[in-house]
């Protein structure tokens, strides 16, 4: 059981330490049904990554998607609607929250896990700069393959190849697909991720993601076009799973835009100081990038605490993570 002096001895590494990282109670027994409920209600009906990431969706939806029978054929006049419908909103969103929390400097180091600054004059990144990498990356490669995925995801669609419906057909199944995708989502990023920490794996691909140790929002999907391709294989569940197409967008902004708020760096937006805050960063996850060899998955899923690979926020996992990493690559 972790006691607060391991919660503090971990602590005295960190600008901000949130306490100890919970996951999902739905998975812990006995159950807690207030905790449950409390959790899902954080997570679906209030103001998260979760929530944001829907209404974008729908909003695209309406305003910029084309209609799904005009991808029956190829033709750029759609496929430049598609990738304009991810590229700007995550455009917005990553350069905003930048602006927001480095260049402004709006909330100075609080709710800051890493009182670091992002890396300029470094040989180990892209243009010697850590956001002019990180921007390189997500734009170039992740943007493109982001956008490719879609484009074989709605062809097929449109084609009756991949099962499709549109509202207001099957209202039930339109709504149980938002979490079913949360649920696939962590079960297939755990599974892909644990592969990237394969030592040649990582070392041709998933290292050009983890030069950020200290991480911005331009860190979340900056990748190795190799990982791109592994990270996005994701949206195969569409060919199998019958999907509206904005669960398609909602997919995309979710395994694209949610990084760009758990790479943030911060665990909490601060509109006003000391007054308004949204929760927006993801320890959980910046463990990972200080440590490595720990929290592949997600808070969702327990497949960390399952596979022996969770790490609390504590010391003592601290401590278990290291030999766990010198066991690795020894």
């Amino acid at each position: 059981m972790t006691t607060e002096t391991d919660i503090a001895g971990e602590a005295e590494r960190w600008n901000h330490h949130p306490g100890e990282v919970m996951l999902n109670p739905l998975f812990q027994w006995p159950l807690r049904t207030r905790a449950i409920l409390k959790w899902y209600a954080a997570y679906w009906l209030a103001i998260s990554t979760t929530t944001v990431t829907i209404v974008a969706a729908v909003i695209v939806y309406f305003i910029l998607l084309p209609p799904l029978d005009s991808m029956q054929t190829w033709h750029w006049s759609w496929m430049l609607r598609v990738y304009l419908a991810n590229a700007i909103p995550h455009a917005l969103i990553a350069g905003g929250l930048h602006i927001w929390l480095y260049h402004w400097r709006r909330q100075d180091l609080r709710f800051k896990f890493d009182a670091r600054d992002q890396t300029r004059d470094n040989g180990h990144f892209t243009f010697r700069n850590q956001i002019h990498d990180n921007m390189f990356w997500s734009i170039v490669s992740g943007y493109t393959q982001w956008t490719v995925a879609q484009w074989l995801v709605f062809w097929a669609m449109a084609n009756g190849w991949a099962p499709a419906f549109l509202f207001p057909e099957n209202p039930v199944w339109f709504v149980l697909m938002f979490p079913f995708l949360v649920v696939w989502s962590s079960f297939h990023f755990y599974w892909v991720h644990r592969a990237l920490h394969v030592p040649w794996l990582y070392k041709i691909a998933h290292a050009l993601h983890h030069r950020n140790i200290n991480v911005g929002p331009w860190s979340g999907i900056s990748m190795h076009p190799v990982e791109h391709f592994l990270f996005y294989t994701n949206f195969l569940i569409h060919l199998v799973v019958p999907s509206h197409p904005i669960h398609v967008l909602f997919h995309g902004y979710m395994q694209s835009i949610h990084p760009v708020f758990s790479h943030s760096g911060f665990e909490m937006l601060e509109v006003r100081r000391g007054k308004t805050k949204a929760k927006m960063g993801d320890f959980f996850h910046q463990l990972h990038h200080k440590y490595f060899e720990c929290n592949y998955g997600t808070v969702e899923m327990p497949w960390d605490r399952w596979f022996g690979t969770f790490h609390n926020g504590s010391k003592e996992a601290t401590d278990r993570t290291r030999k766990f990493k010198k066991q690795m690559y020894t």
